[in-house]
């Protein structure tokens, strides 16, 4: 999407307007300069890391963040590691009060094997969290009827997964997806499970707002042509969805006017 594009169509959570839809993680990349590199072709504009991994005494010494110096960031720290509606609370309090960021991600994982989001707990952080003036962006299911609940309960955003977190499977029920953004009044940002630019692009094209991702891009053989792959997909999609597709049909019809020609012949 050219640049005057973005600016006419910007995506706005809470209250800021961003040109990019891409969200982009900054966890397992080979080396700090392949990470660099990677965020520079994304054009992201909003980086999200767990805050577990944070030294928040000294969060602009961070290993993971003072290297991020060549454009100014809009940082969504997440509550990744948390299991409860408790500890989430407590860990976005702690990021506040370091100065890092009052943009939150909540993501509350009961089971360790699939990482699924705890949907009760995830309710209970938001609501809390929105309360006390959080920009909550809260990582759900594709579940309909909560990503509404969430929206309800303060969410600046909602962020459905495709499919569980790092398993690359793709929008694994486009159904839900496609409810989920009709139903909403907020901003729906697709995290978690995608693996391609095919992924991104049917996102995209089912009316998502924006894309969340981090090992499809840092775990990729070449980390920065993904990202650029990535970017690419993210507005190719969003231009596809805002052209309208055609409606499928059972049954071809002729694109060179044959039954035109039949009559006249």
């Amino acid at each position: 999407m050219t640049t005057d594009a973005a600016v006419q169509d910007p995506l706005v959570i809470g209250g800021k307007a961003l040109t990019s839809r891409f969200f982009l993680g900054t966890g397992r990349y080979p080396n700090p300069y392949v990470q660099n590199e990677a965020i520079r072709v994304s054009e992201a504009e909003v980086l999200t890391f767990a805050i577990r991994r944070i030294n928040l005494e000294e969060p602009e010494d961070d290993a993971i963040l003072h290297h991020l110096d060549f454009k100014p960031f809009t940082y969504l720290p997440n509550t990744s590691g948390a299991s409860t509606a408790e500890e989430a609370v407590r860990i976005a309090r702690m990021a506040r009060a370091s100065g890092l960021s009052d943009w939150i991600k909540v993501e509350i994982s009961a089971n360790e094997r699939t990482l699924l989001p705890d949907p009760l707990e995830t309710l209970r952080a938001t609501e809390i969290l929105a309360s006390e003036g959080f920009i909550v962006l809260p990582y759900t299911s594709d579940d309909p009827i909560l990503c509404k609940r969430l929206e309800e309960a303060g969410a600046a955003a909602v962020m459905p997964g495709g499919a569980p977190i790092g398993t690359g499977l793709g929008i694994l029920n486009p159904y839900n997806l496609g409810l989920i953004v009709e139903e909403a009044k907020v901003p729906i940002i697709v995290d978690a499970g995608l693996g391609s630019a095919a992924d991104v692009a049917q996102a995209m094209e089912l009316g998502a707002d924006g894309v969340l991702m981090n090992t499809p891009v840092a775990k990729a053989v070449d980390p920065v042509q993904m990202a650029y792959a990535m970017k690419l997909a993210i507005e190719a999609g969003r231009l596809s969805y805002l052209a309208g597709r055609i409606p499928k049909r059972k049954y071809a019809t002729a694109s060179s006017g044959y039954d035109e020609w039949k009559v006249k012949g």
